[in-house]
């Protein structure tokens, strides 16, 4: 969630613009706020302060953790009751930081090194492609001051690119628990009677990465250097517990 006002999320509230009160939801399970560590969320059930399940040692991810929630959730509803569910399943993923699992990035190694100017083309062909916008559809014009691909060093194309690897795993390990979701209610017998709102976004795209992206957002909020250097110093690690990774604002 992401409509609570700040100072509002204590331990005595005011709770009335919570999910489980002023919001109308019976039950909520999450973390307040935005922009939250993946690995260790701040989590509550209602209103309540909880632990998290188990550590990332021991494969935890919020991501995986909300949807085993919401199976187990709509499994007790549907067991129990015969009345119709609505759930509201909103992921940290894929807002920075991009916190991924190992082995999903690995996926797109070099899949983006042709550089953002490139992938417009290529997302606005597969567009046209799918009947999604119009033949005749052409790009919007370049965002003034965000540097084209063949401007960059290769440093900094190499970084940018492998933010854009991890960007894209994330994308591909979200919706894999939202199939893990879909399995759960074909299994329980609900597939065909459940209608599925999916939207895929970040509110258009956080600018917090800024013109090179960073392995740490810590760094731009606390003033200290960024550079494609600091980015590839953390190599393979980006995305885990001690990264806190966003993208290049070309992307």
């Amino acid at each position: 969630m992401h409509e609570t006002p700040r100072d509002e999320i204590s331990p005595v509230g005011p709770f009335d613009r919570w999910p489980t009160r002023g919001l109308g939801f019976d039950r909520f399970y999450g973390f307040m706020g935005g922009e939250m560590n993946q690995w260790y969320p701040a989590l509550y059930d209602g209103t309540a302060a909880i632990t998290q399940p188990k550590l990332p040692k021991d494969g935890y991810h919020f991501s995986e953790d909300i949807v085993d929630r919401a199976i187990s959730w709509i499994s007790d509803v549907k067991s129990l009751t015969r009345q119709p569910f609505f759930c509201y399943l909103p992921f940290g993923a894929t807002h920075a930081p991009f916190h991924v699992p190992p082995g999903w990035a690995e996926r797109y190694r070099g899949m983006f090194d042709h550089g953002w100017d490139a992938q417009r083309e290529r997302t606005l062909a597969r567009q046209k492609e799918m009947g999604i916008v119009a033949e005749d559809t052409v790009l919007a014009p370049w965002a003034p001051g965000v540097p084209h691909w063949d401007e960059l060093s290769d440093d900094e194309r190499t970084a940018s690119a492998k933010l854009m690897e991890l960007y894209a795993g994330f994308a591909e390990h979200t919706d894999a628990q939202v199939g893990r979701l879909v399995d759960a209610l074909e299994e329980m017998g609900e597939l065909d009677d459940t209608l599925f709102l999916y939207i895929l976004g970040d509110n258009g795209a956080s600018p917090e990465g800024q013109m090179l992206g960073t392995a740490s957002e810590y760094h731009g909020w606390n003033d200290l250097p960024v550079s494609s250097e600091t980015i590839l110093e953390v190599g393979d690690n980006l995305g885990d517990e001690q990264t806190w990774p966003h993208y290049a604002v070309g992307w």
